[in-house]
């Protein structure tokens, strides 16, 4: 979840700091120009001051005053020009007449474009106060005018057109700044985002693993709701009124199931007594006493294994480092006898020696009851063979039988307490067998799958972790955030 949520955040930060970026970033640039534009019109304010009085024509013609200021003025173009590096001039209405004065020697104003647009705006009588936009990318010229006015009458233009070099350096500083406060702004809200998606998911990390704990039998797992936002505080609280109840549910469940178990024992080993005593004063052979005796065995048999499995449900796992491999040939060997009696191979096939963690004593029992169930419907002549191997971090034992095997339902429901399939109803056993054995295992941190065998038969999979307590949550406790 940490890594879907996180990048939401730095995106929507990113695209807060981009949406203020962009309009500063703007705001600097039209700053730098104004700025720019303002010391202009200031330039051809004082130039068109020093043209009002030139009263030489277009066509040349001046008085001695005249001509004085008009030598002044070309002066001070020529100065600025120097000094400056900024055309200047000052045009008359026709624009194909000579100018006035301009710096340098023989500028003239192109017919379109920007210097034309301004000289026509200045016949109007307005001065330039909003020349388009030049950013740092661009290497136009900025143009700005301002009329010339002599008895309220436009008789000429001052005109400056000035490089943009220094103006988008000065911008494209000033960008640099911003980037480089919205990269730090960025990498603090990085960091904000990280310490707050850590402060909001640590409780549902906690809870994670308190739900995994108590799903793989580990019931007193509960979480600390001691941090986070309050609802989820209060999440963890639910979860843990949640637990409790049904631990406690679960508890009394394998109560019941011990306590009944153990309570009918005593009466139904009177009862067979009874039958026995009864049968004494029966003739040989007789059927319905020895269907009596029959059942009554079979209840008795699912009397322990109804208790075997509450015990198993209840009991801790004793984990320790286990030679699996050495333990399942040890269980293929005690059973051989029986597989000879039904006439049926069993072997073990795998490496000599892969540890495990596990409780030996669960997992030797789980092993009998599967290899039981194995040979139980393994037909005489077939094979049971049980292997051992490594599979990342898991030890698998698998056992592979040569029997009739599983249709898919009937593989999705092996292993449920007290089924069986309708085919194998004349073999004997409970049904609770596998569950037992599905029990043993998950104490331990172990799970069984099935699955078809080929060419025909079942293959059951026991696997069992490879890492110890240390580095899983070992046994049932508190998580703490």
């Amino acid at each position: 979840m940490r890594t879907r949520l996180l990048p939401l955040l730095i995106v929507l930060m990113a695209g807060v700091l981009l949406a203020l970026g962009f309009p500063l970033a703007g705001s600097v640039a039209a700053r730098e120009q104004q700025r720019v534009v303002v010391d202009r019109i200031d330039d051809t304010a004082r130039f068109a001051a020093l043209a009002q009085f030139v009263t030489a024509g277009p066509t040349g013609a001046a008085g001695a005053e005249g001509d004085e200021r008009l030598d002044t003025l070309r002066a001070e173009l020529k100065r600025y020009h120097d000094l400056y590096g900024i055309r200047a001039g000052v045009f008359y209405r026709d624009r194909d007449a000579p100018p006035m004065a301009e710096a340098p020697g023989h500028w003239r104003l192109p017919d379109t474009g920007e210097s034309a647009r301004a000289f026509d705006e200045a016949l109007a009588g307005r001065r330039s106060h909003d020349p388009p936009q030049v950013w740092p990318w661009q290497r136009g010229r900025l143009t700005v005018a301002s009329p010339v006015v002599r008895d309220g009458d436009v008789v000429a233009v001052v005109v400056t057109d000035s490089p943009t070099g220094q103006m988008r350096s000065r911008t494209l500083h000033g960008w640099l700044v911003i980037g480089a406060g919205e990269g730090a702004a960025m990498l603090l809200a990085v960091g904000a985002a990280v310490r707050l998606t850590g402060w909001v998911l640590r409780p549902v990390r906690v809870l994670d693993t308190a739900t995994h704990d108590i799903s793989t039998g580990r019931m007193q797992s509960r979480v600390a709701a001691a941090s986070g936002p309050p609802e989820l505080r209060r999440l963890a609280r639910s979860f843990n009124e949640m637990a409790d109840n049904v631990e406690q549910v679960l508890e009394q469940q394998r109560a019941f199931v011990a306590d009944a178990s153990h309570q009918l024992r005593n009466p139904l080993s009177a009862l067979l007594l009874r039958i026995e005593l009864l049968a004494l004063e029966l003739p040989d052979g007789h059927e319905e006493i020895a269907s009596v005796r029959a059942e009554g065995k079979r209840l008795a048999s699912v009397l322990d294994d109804l208790l075997d499995l509450a015990l198993a449900e209840h009991s801790a796992a004793d984990l320790r480092l286990t030679d699996i491999a050495e333990l399942a040939a040890d269980r293929v060997d005690a059973w051989l006898l029986v597989a000879e009696r039904g006439e049926v191979g069993l072997a073990y096939t795998g490496p000599a020696a892969i540890t495990g963690w596990a409780d030996p004593v669960a997992l030797s029992s789980a092993l009998d009851a599967v290899v039981d169930n194995a040979l139980k419907f393994t037909p005489e002549g077939a094979h049971v063979e049980v292997s051992a191997r490594t599979d990342g971090d898991t030890v698998a034992i698998v056992v592979a039988d040569g029997g009739p095997g599983l249709t898919e339902d009937e593989l999705a429901r092996v292993g449920d307490r007290f089924w069986r399939s309708s085919r194998h109803q004349n073999i004997s056993g409970s049904g609770l067998g596998l569950s037992i054995t599905r029990a043993l295992l998950a104490a331990g941190g172990g799970t069984i799958d099935y699955a078809p065998n080929e060419p025909r038969g079942l293959r059951v999979t026991i696997t069992v972790p490879r890492t110890g307590p240390s580095e899983q949550v070992k046994g049932p406790g508190p998580v703490r955030t």
